[in-house]
């Protein structure tokens, strides 16, 4: 059977669904892929009568899925497998849950390698700036280990859907068009077809380089992480070999220059500057000022500034809203207006300090319509919710809170990246990809908007229930 393309999910399953009808067994069958060399000896056969272009039986969810991600494993073997254990569930609905079967494992393997390559370009693709007739074009060259392309378009698209952008792999290249909304392909590309540097990238190893701890360098966790093939599209890793090589340098010259000109209690104070909270401040410092310049999407042309998130960065509660007002665009501080104000009233309510806590949205520009002079609400739409995830996921990633609130559907569409019923979700704890605990509620501004007095008051004081819950269990969680 030949295949169209090396991620031909749709074609392996139509032609599979055929051959399960036909009752051809699996040593029957030889798979390849057009244009990759043949089997010495193959030719396309004859299917025997009986399939019909029909499904003959139906197969657990948990295959479709996994048969998804194993079709874009680069082993040539993995479409005979996948038939192989096709055929088995013929006979055996639940083979798929015989975790000592090889064939099971060996695809389940495939499966994982799939994702963690998924994960690599999710990381580290890195757009450059380039100008062209109409606008800007962000481009970025990635090498997958796994044909991993088609699968993965459709997260750039929702990350950078008003970006118009490029990603050129060697084995085939994408392009995205915000002003058609159209994913198209090309040929494969090679890293001198890419960009090689923009001004954005001084920012990045700015950024990077006020992060870096001495005192907690594990090189080869880093490595395993990150490996080395992925650093030339890398902006960021032209800093990792010196900063690598002056670590254990900088770090006792640290120590030592405190010895000598403050003795030792200057010296512990130094020691503590190695611990993450120093360069913690300076890593949160550096993402405030690049987010001030963020244009990532068009909001950036409404608001008056960034409103970027405050409050502790060792914080246990990490709360997210939705995005600024008019008086926190003017302040630039989050929830200073009328919501920030019911807010405050709550969280004092529930016992809750407000000085201990994060506050931040999950859109960091107001996005407003103009009736007369009044700047009124406009709700972001998916597309601004999603380009702004990263400084909220950069938040996050720099405080590690244990125990993150989101503040209504927007604030929960930030942090899971689906689009959330409140009244089910606030029902209990969700859990976010890091693995932290995400609690769901309204967002105090749809309490001001309730106009029945009984309904508001009650309203009010379920909030107030979920705050004393949600601090409870920062507690509970704080042992």
């Amino acid at each position: 059977m030949t295949l169209d393309h090396p991620d031909d999910f749709d074609g392996w399953r139509e032609a599979a669904r055929e051959l399960i009808g036909a009752g051809v067994p699996p040593m029957s069958v030889v798979w390849q892929v057009a244009g990759d060399d043949g089997e010495l000896f193959g030719s396309e056969g004859v299917l025997p009568p009986g399939g019909g272009g029909k499904p003959m039986f139906s197969v657990p969810k948990s295959f479709i899925d996994l048969a998804k991600a194993a079709v874009c494993h680069s082993d040539p073997q993995r479409f005979a497998l996948l038939y192989a254990l096709l055929w088995k569930l013929k006979g055996n609905r639940r083979a798929l849950e015989d975790r000592a079967d090889p064939l099971v494992d060996r695809l389940e393997q495939l499966a994982k390698e799939v994702r963690r390559d998924a994960h690599k370009m999710h990381a580290f693709v890195r757009f450059r700036e380039v100008p062209e007739e109409g606008g800007t074009r962000f481009v970025a060259f990635f090498e997958p280990d796994h044909h991993i392309v088609r699968r993965e378009a459709g997260f750039f698209v929702r990350r950078f859907a008003s970006m118009r952008w490029s990603i050129l792999t060697p084995e085939l290249t994408i392009h995205w068009d915000p002003a058609v909304e159209t994913l198209t392909e090309g040929p494969g590309a090679n890293r001198a077809d890419a960009p090689k540097g923009d001004p954005l990238e001084e920012t990045w190893r700015t950024y990077y380089a006020s992060i870096f701890n001495p005192a907690r360098l594990k090189t080869k966790a880093m490595l395993k992480e990150m490996p080395k093939k992925y650093w030339r599209n890398m902006p960021e890793t032209s800093l990792v070999g010196p900063l690598i090589a002056g670590a254990r340098a900088r770090e006792l010259e640290m120590i030592e220059r405190s010895v000598a000109s403050e003795g030792a209690k200057a010296a512990a104070s130094a020691e503590r500057a190695l611990e993450p909270g120093d360069n913690l401040r300076a890593s949160w410092e550096a993402l405030m000022a690049e987010a001030r310049s963020c244009t990532r999407c068009d909001l950036y042309k409404c608001g008056t500034q960034t409103v970027f998130g405050e409050g502790p960065l060792d914080a246990r509660i990490l709360f997210v809203g939705e995005q600024p007002g008019d008086q926190e665009d003017l302040a630039g501080r989050p929830f200073v207006g009328p919501a920030g104000q019911l807010f405050d009233a709550a969280l004092e309510k529930a016992g809750i300090d407000r000085t201990q806590t994060y506050v931040t949205n999950a859109v960091k520009h107001f996005k407003f319509v103009l009736r007369g002079k009044k700047r009124i609400h406009s709700k972001p739409d998916t597309a601004e919710i999603d380009a702004c995830r990263w400084w909220q996921e950069q938040e996050r990633a720099l405080i590690r809170p244990p125990l993150t609130v989101a503040l209504g559907a927007t604030a929960a569409r930030s942090l899971t990246g689906k689009t959330l019923t409140i009244s089910r979700a606030r029902e209990g704890p969700l859990t976010l990809a890091d693995g932290s605990e995400c609690w769901v509620t309204v967002h105090p501004s749809f309490l001001l908007r309730i106009p029945e007095a009984d309904r508001r008051a009650e309203e009010r004081a379920r909030f107030v229930e979920d705050l004393q819950r949600i601090k409870a269990r920062s507690e509970e969680l704080a042992g």
